[in-house]
């Protein structure tokens, strides 16, 4: 039988679950009207963000317990660990080194004793070089015809980063260039994409590390099958074509140019890899000076978790408020609501990368954790979640902490629209945290001529408790600089939290015993004469998919 972790059994865990017990009787909107300063008190600035986190269930007793928990755990020495390549993904003896892509300190990084820093400037090289080309109108097709549509296939972080990423900074769009993603192995995506172009215009991105991801490599040969249906032969693949791969054997021999091939690293998990050559449709999206700015943003958020102290820094306080909900206060999920148009994917990119990260049941010493090791994410841009979701934030008996996020300008702007967006979202937090009181919706119900006895009833259908926990981030406006910052705000959260549970928060198992699985079935499925041999279930759902669908 593997043993439990003791983390829960610890001084600071316990203090913590008293003060979680005291709070509970105590309400948000009594802690405004005593201490005017409060919203002060707690927020801070750095690297373009504002964090307001005053409208949460804590006062300077929880954060200190929380600090003190964080300081228990060594976070500090985790994370100097990972920044100088340490093995921190012990479960698969690889350094975790992102943060070395978005490297501009000039200081050397290591892995294994060399320094990886060449590489990357060469690779980022190579990459500036191909946008520019690409901008310049220099890549032609094997018909001598102008590169203007450009195909990214991945999937994962593969797929959503540089995909959420380029929608996100949409008002930074290179005119003429249009980048198409494709990752669900459900062939009316690709085939909807590739119908509407041609191939003589289209580059094809392939990006999959061991290129053998069975989704990313099975939509490559069909863009390939396309791409010969079209009239293209074997040899025009190297100029329509191009591998974001560490299998350069593999890439050249489905036909891909060496010198199209960008390089991959082992320290590089797929839900960091935007910050990588698996960055270049973003590059190709907004030109690469503003993806390098995206990259500046990332290593200044970078700076700031590395000196700022615990009471003073973004990610280790947003980390510490998601472990106070989730452990003392029973929070099932997190929810994330950004109130800007172009943000509306980032709360899909932040799921991958929160519960891919640490969803998981073993720690580090290889002890089974006794407690929750991470929310559900999800969540929807504002205002569209106000007519649907937000009633079950507002008065369900789940606890739900919010994300808001804001930016105070945007392009275009429409000072109308934009003072509705902002009044919702403020609106929203406010009434999270404040509620309404069952005297106020009684009292709002006297001019309607209604006997105390429906009053009574209805006020109680109107009663909204509040002290509902949300986190208002705002900044000037959303540019690569400042998005790049915001990304790598919440991957340092998530470090955080992981060494706070004592999880690794950079394999996934999970994933790797699906993929597994996957080919096993569609072995199966393919074969129709092989045995089937799994579980009844499995065995009957393969038999009706063979049944619908005869070999031909």
């Amino acid at each position: 039988m593997i043993p439990e972790t003791t983390l829960d059994q610890t001084a600071a865990w316990k203090t913590l679950a008293n003060h979680a017990d005291d709070i509970r009787h105590q309400h948000m909107r009594d802690w405004f009207a005593q201490d005017p300063d409060r919203a002060g008190k707690f927020t801070l600035d750095a690297c373009g963000i504002t964090l307001d986190f005053s409208k949460n269930l804590i006062n300077d007793e929880v954060m200190t317990a929380l600090f003190d928990l964080a300081k228990q755990e060594s976070v500090e020495a985790k994370r100097d660990a990972m920044f100088d390549g340490a093995i921190v993904n012990h479960t698969e003896q690889r350094a975790v080194l992102h943060t070395a892509l978005r490297n501009f300190s000039g200081a050397p990084v290591k892995v294994d004793g060399k320094d990886v820093m060449p590489d990357i400037r060469q690779t980022q090289a190579k990459m500036r070089q191909f946008s520019e080309a690409f901008h310049n109108k220099e890549l032609k097709g094997y018909t001598g015809k102008i590169i203007t549509q450009v195909v990214a296939i991945g999937i994962g972080g593969s797929f959503l980063g540089p995909k959420i990423m380029s929608e996100a900074l949409k008002p930074c769009w290179i005119k003429d260039v249009d980048v198409h993603f494709v990752a669900n192995v459900d062939g009316c995506h690709l085939h909807d994409v590739l119908s509407e172009l041609d191939h003589e215009e289209t580059l094809i991105i392939m990006s999959s590390k061991s290129f053998s991801t069975q989704e990313t490599l099975r939509n490559t040969l069909t863009a390939k099958e396309w791409f010969f249906t079209q009239g293209g032969e074997q040899k025009d693949i190297a100029k329509h074509f191009i591998a974001i791969s560490s299998n350069v054997k593999a890439a050249t021999e489905f036909g891909i140019d060496e010198k199209n091939i960008f390089p991959m690293w082992d320290w590089v998990g797929g839900r960091y890899s935007l910050w990588s050559a698996i960055g270049l449709p973003i590059a190709l999206r907004i030109g690469f000076d503003n993806y390098e700015a995206m990259l500046k943003g990332a290593y200044e958020m970078d700076c700031h978790f590395k000196t700022a102290p615990l009471n003073q820094n973004l990610p280790v306080i947003m980390a510490l408020l998601g472990i106070w909900y989730v452990n003392f206060h029973h929070a099932q999920s997190h929810v994330l609501l950004p109130y800007y148009h172009y943000l509306r994917g980032f709360p899909a990119y932040v799921q991958q990368l929160d519960m891919e990260s640490n969803g998981k049941r073993v720690a580090g010493d290889d002890t089974v954790v006794g407690y929750a090791t991470g929310p559900v994410i999800w969540g929807s841009e504002g205002t569209n979640g106000q007519h649907s979701f937000h009633q079950l934030i507002h008065q369900g008996n789940v606890l739900i902490p919010a994300d808001f996020m804001l930016p105070l300008n945007v392009p275009n702007q429409h000072a109308e629209h934009h003072a509705m967006l902002a009044s919702n979202c403020f609106g929203q937090t406010q009434a999270l945290m404040q509620g309404k009181t069952f005297q106020a919706c009684f009292d709002d119900l006297a001019s309607q001529g209604l006997d105390d006895k429906t009053r009574t009833a209805l006020a109680t259908h109107k009663t909204m408790p509040g002290n509902k926990p949300s986190n208002t981030l705002l900044f000037e406006q959303l540019d690569p600089q400042t998005l790049g910052a915001l990304v790598a705000l919440y991957e340092h959260k998530v470090f955080v939290q992981g060494a706070i549970w004592g999880v690794n928060s950079f394999d996934q198992w999970g994933v790797e015993l699906g993929k597994v699985l996957g080919n096993q079935v569609l072995d199966k499925i393919e074969n129709t004469e092989a045995t089937l041999d799994f579980d009844s279930s499995t065995n009957q759902l393969i038999s009706r998919f063979r049944a619908a669908n005869p070999t031909k």
